[in-house]
């Protein structure tokens, strides 16, 4: 019988007196830490919104627990933005949004930083039942999210960043879940050739970890090459964006096959209108009717993208909505 997962993508919104406590701690701005290592005071704060968020799923019901990435202000570019490795730069545009980020420069070799594993290693503290999610960017992303001056080759540089991600996530602690970010396949979409060594740096990271692996794509639906390239990779399970984009999602599935697993997303993760868990099961139900949903082993529900962009209220209502609507999965599917 298919399993239904509540879970999300990670990156979650800072709770509101977090954000309050780390805009008066010494003068703090959004994009100044720029390390691991950043005062205690402030450390001390990202630790408790950690173990509140941590919370809060446990208390709305979600099946796999992130770790909410509250750290990450450069959000998917964190990884490099962090790294001795990297200089980050101007502000830049995050996709076609009102979001921004720095834009972090690799001027030396990638070597293991462990900045994401140390985030981890504290969920897992709190998290002790083999329900801790972890999250990535893809690797495609973090390239795409990034300026090379030390590589000198898209192809190298690609590898690279696969090589680095792959020696991040073998350090990291005990997870049963992966979840890879990959919005640049949709977004800037790799051409002729560049989407096969994107499926093999997928492939690459994913082969680090024994967790189940979901590879999210979002903001839309990857083309039929992409997609096609995407399933040589061996991951767990492919993520659709049915917010976005329902029609060339659903024509991938049906024309190229899928997953044994599949990630459905259904909630919209940026925008504050909550949805009822009826309408989301419905959604379940019509993307069943379309595409047999029965035959996946796990079906994962989630936001279609990050919650980062939500009111801190609305993230906690939009959690219970996604719990409740994978539990009334399940019932009807028994």
């Amino acid at each position: 019988m298919t399993e239904y997962v509540s879970t999300t993508p990670g990156l979650f919104p800072l709770p509101d007196w977090a954000k309050d406590d780390l805009s008066d701690l010494k003068g703090h701005q959004k994009h100044d830490l720029i390390s691991g290592d950043e005062d205690e005071e402030i450390a001390a704060v990202y630790e408790d919104a950690r173990e509140e968020v941590i919370e809060l799923q446990r208390e709305a019901g979600l099946e796999r627990v992130a770790e909410g990435q509250l750290r990450w202000d450069d959000m998917l570019a964190h990884p490099l933005a962090v790294h001795d490795a990297v200089e980050t730069r101007g502000i830049v545009r995050y996709y076609d949004n009102n979001n921004f980020y720095r834009e972090p420069v690799v001027r030396d070799a990638l070597a293991f930083s462990g900045d994401v594993a140390s985030e981890l290693e504290s969920a897992a503290e709190l998290v002790d039942d083999g329900a801790l999610q972890a999250v990535l960017p893809g690797p495609y992303s973090l390239a795409d999210l990034a300026t090379d001056e030390h590589y000198g080759d898209d192809a190298e540089f690609l590898a690279a960043v696969a090589e680095f991600l792959e020696g991040e996530l073998e350090a990291f602690p005990e997870i049963e879940t992966l979840f890879l970010l990959e919005p640049s396949l949709v977004e800037n979409p790799p051409g002729d050739g560049e989407d096969e060594r994107a499926s093999r740096a997928i492939d690459r990271v994913a082969s680090a970890t024994d967790a189940d692996v979901v590879v999210q794509p979002y903001w839309g639906a990857l083309s039929e090459k992409v997609y096609a390239h995407l399933l040589d990779a061996d991951v767990d399970a492919v993520g659709f964006d049915f917010v976005a984009n329902q029609e060339d999602n659903l024509y991938n599935v049906q024309e190229y096959g899928a997953t044994d697993d599949v990630s459905l997303g259904l909630a919209d993760g940026q925008s504050t209108l909550v949805e009822d868990p009826e309408a989301i099961r419905d959604r379940v139900d019509w993307v069943s009717e379309q595409v047999p949903v029965s035959e996946f082993e796990t079906v994962y529900l989630t936001t279609n993208t990050e919650t980062f962009y939500l009111p801190y209220a609305k993230f906690e209502e939009k959690l219970a909505v996604i719990a409740e609507a994978a539990e009334l999965a399940e019932v009807k599917a028994a």
